[in-house]
């Protein structure tokens, strides 16, 4: 059974008509009185638009759907994870409204690589809505309409539907896929053409290859070595299938599917799940490695290990594994407790020739020094016969275990075309019936989907012809909108160079933490240059070349560390702030980021980034300074590097530029001389899973930031970098009250 991916292609055969995504998901929710239902239901995106049905319309054609509704811009689409749905593991969305969050709604997908299809589909209707929203006047009144309905209201029946369909994608295949016990008898088709390095920053370890096992190469980190303590190793190989599914056979603890490639352990036991990403496995080892841990009075050893696992904007996927402990699994007779060698697994994308799906396979993990100082010396050691070979070989058992199974790997798209003689075009008609039938897309996922209330539509039109295509973004719509706004001369200026600079003197600027001197200060700010990050070159368009970061344009002139309560917002109107001072109301320009970080009490990290002339209205920071909410969540980037801390804290934040309006919630206030970007990390699980890590190292690492607008066109490349700040072993006890 297969799963399709969608595939990009030109500007102009996306310009005649829109994406029209579909396939089986589990409706999860609640009903009207109040009692939990879990159903299994089609869904079909269309352009901007969402309709659910009880049964696949192609196959009944007379079919209505019994939901539909309208996708806008305060769309959030978050994560889950992995949850039992009807006694097997499913991935759940969450769907809510970002302004409120109280309209929401769920539903579970059968694989990782189908939950990462639908996201990508309910953004491309984001951003097919933001299109249509630039093509008159008549049509955005329309919209805005739509959007301004109550959405916990009654739901008008839809008179008309899905007429001049024009590119169909089928996410999945068929019921029995979301039926079935093993979510690995289905493959999942990876996505194309996404960047292949390894991260925006540059590269703190010092990776050397000391062995080959089986065509996977083996590093020890160099750089690391010589504190003495634990030596970082990992193993590397290429293994023929996608990310998606080589996570599922990671994750998977199933006996019959773990047993064809892991060498250490036994069995493997879920005992419990503290979220959708987070959760704790009992195993016992493998009896050939049990003589060379254990000795003559104990006959097996167990071991009990933490699981948190992430995918990045990218398509990367991550898992931390923890030794661990817990009251459900303690110590018995016979066995002998160990602790599993703290390590990660990574699945990266690699770019490759059409219809070949890669990734490359990190496993990550520290070993003892004295263990790998002996072994280096004699490696005709006992090292072969130790848990930390037999975790690194499981990549090796990995690829061949992949290699050998050619259902793994023939991923292919099956992306469907229905096309029609005239080109389809978004006709003032198409948003009449649009504009009649009031109901957001939150009608169709929060209440009982087996509803009686059945919509009134026509059934989908489309000619029995069909062909393949390549498809691409919605995007490049947007940006040609935006590229008419910019051709003046000055376009590429982002200040306005008429007028002169003023000096900008961070000692004039009085923030709760403090400036810190040198690299050996702590629990304070300073300022890096843009050389450790790595953006977007001129040529990135045809080569994806990176290159350093310079100067940022902004400058770094303060930071606050509050806590409070509550989530602090709109920092920039309160009469203590920085930019209500009479110093900050003499600035051009002010760039407030509020890092909001959910804890107990809750904490912000305010930084402020200063412009020494006005912005130039007509360059991509005054688009995004005066812009819409969708714009700066579509451009807006944060590039996070831990130079200084624990290895496992570095695997977790990463090193990739993240997209923050579509990672977690970001609201935007624009006044006077500045724009607040106050950003909810709590907003999401991931995140605040992460940040939870994060805060228990905080005192002893150094993290730096960089924030940037993302370039997509060529004449908003190179990229640079609008501010940086390093943030010096920290302490949560030094932050002040808000308000005081």
């Amino acid at each position: 059974m297969t799963s399709s991916s969608p595939v990009k292609g030109s500007p102009e055969s996306e310009a005649g008509g829109q994406f029209e995504y579909f396939g089986w998901v589990y409706h999860l929710g609640v009903n009207k009185i109040g009692h939990e239902f879990c159903r299994l239901r089609f869904l079909y995106i269309r352009g901007s638009r969402l309709f659910m049905y009880k049964r696949d319309p192609h196959e009944h054609p007379d079919i209505k759907p019994i939901r539909r509704g309208a996708i806008g811009h305060t769309l959030m689409v978050e994560e889950s994870g992995r949850r039992k749905v009807n006694e097997s593991d499913f991935y759940v969305l969450r769907l809510y409204n970002r302004l409120d969050e109280t309209k929401k709604g769920e539903i579970a997908c059968a694989t990782a690589g189908e939950a990462r299809k639908w996201m990508e589909a309910f953004d491309h209707a984001k951003q097919q809505a933001e299109y249509e929203l630039t093509r008159g006047r008549s049509t955005r009144n329309k919209l805005n309409k739509e959007t301004e309905i109550d959405l916990d209201g009654h739901r008008r029946r839809v008179r008309h539907y899905a007429h001049g369909l024009k590119k169909l994608i089928r996410i999945g295949q068929g019921p029995e896929t979301l039926l079935r016990q093993s979510s690995l008898n289905v493959n999942i088709q990876t996505a194309g053409n996404l960047e292949g390095d390894a991260g925006d920053v540059v590269e703190g370890h010092e990776w050397k290859c000391v062995r080959t096992v089986n065509g996977v190469r083996v590093f020890e980190d160099v750089a690391g070595f010589k504190d003495g303590k634990v030596v970082l190793v990992k193993a590397v190989g290429v293994v023929d299938a996608s990310a998606d599914t080589v996570f599922e056979v990671i994750f998977n603890i199933d006996r019959q599917w773990r047993y064809e490639w892991d060498v250490l352990t036994e069995d493997l036991e879920l005992i419990d799940t503290l979220d959708g990403h987070y959760d704790i496995v009992y195993g016992t080892l493998d009896a050939a490695y049990q003589t060379s841990i254990c000795n003559r009075w104990s006959s097996k050893s167990d071991f009990v290990f933490s699981r948190q696992w992430f995918r990045g904007q990218d398509g990367t996927y991550t898992i931390l594994q923890f030794p661990a402990m817990h009251k459900k699994r303690p110590k018995k007779a016979g066995y002998r407790r160990i602790k599993i060698n703290p390590s990660t697994w990574e699945m990266r994308i690699l770019n490759t020739t059409a219809g070949n799906s890669k990734c490359l396979v990190t496993h990550m993990l520290e070993v003892h020094s004295k263990v790998w100082r002996g072994w280096k010396k004699n490696q005709r050691s006992k090292f072969e016969k130790t848990v930390p070979y037999a975790l690194l070989s499981q990549v090796a058992g990995l690829k061949a275990y992949i290699g050998a199974n050619p259902a793994f790997s023939n991923e292919s798209s099956s992306m469907l075309l229905c096309s029609k003689n005239s080109d389809y075009s978004a006709s003032d008609g198409e948003f009449v019936d649009a504009a009649e039938a009031t109901d957001e897309f939150y009608d169709a996922l929060s209440s009982d989907s087996s509803s009686s209330d059945e919509d009134s539509d026509k059934e989908v039109e489309c000619d029995k012809k069909v062909r393949k295509m390549r498809l691409k973004n919605v995007s490049w719509a947007i940006a040609g909108f935006s590229r008419k706004r910019t051709a003046d001369p000055f376009a590429s200026k982002e200040l306005d160079t008429s007028v002169d600079p003023i000096a900008l003197d961070p000692t004039q600027y009085q923030g709760s933490m403090r400036q810190g001197k040198d690299g050996a200060d702590g629990d304070c700010w300073t300022s890096p240059d843009g050389a450790g990050f790595k953006i977007r070159g001129k040529t990135y368009l045809k080569d994806n070349t990176k290159i350093a970061g310079g100067e940022p344009l902004l400058k770094l002139i303060a930071v606050d560390w509050f806590k409070d309560d509550g989530c602090i917002n709109n920092i920039a109107l309160h009469p203590s702030c920085l930019v209500q001072s009479e110093a900050g109301r003499k600035l051009p320009f002010v760039l407030v980021v509020n890092l909001q970080v959910p804890a107990k009490p809750n904490y912000s990290l305010v930084l402020y980034f200063a412009a020494n002339r006005p912005i130039n209205g007509s360059s991509l920071l005054g688009q995004f300074v005066d812009g819409t909410d969708l714009f700066r969540d579509s451009r807006f980037k944060l590039i996070p590097s831990i130079k200084e801390g624990y290895w496992m804290v570095k695997r977790a934040v990463g090193t990739k530029a993240c997209l923050l309006g579509k990672a977690v919630t970001c609201k935007y206030l624009r006044q006077d001389n500045f724009l607040e970007i106050d950003v909810d990390i709590g907003s999401s699980s991931v995140a605040r899973s992460i940040i939870g890590l994060v805060l228990g190292y905080v005192t002893s690492i150094v993290v730096d930031l960089a924030i940037l607008i993302e370039g997509r066109e060529e004449n908003e490349l190179p990229e640079y970098l609008l501010g940086t700040v390093r943030l010096n072993r920290v302490k949560p006890d030094s932050a002040v009250p808000f308000g005081i």
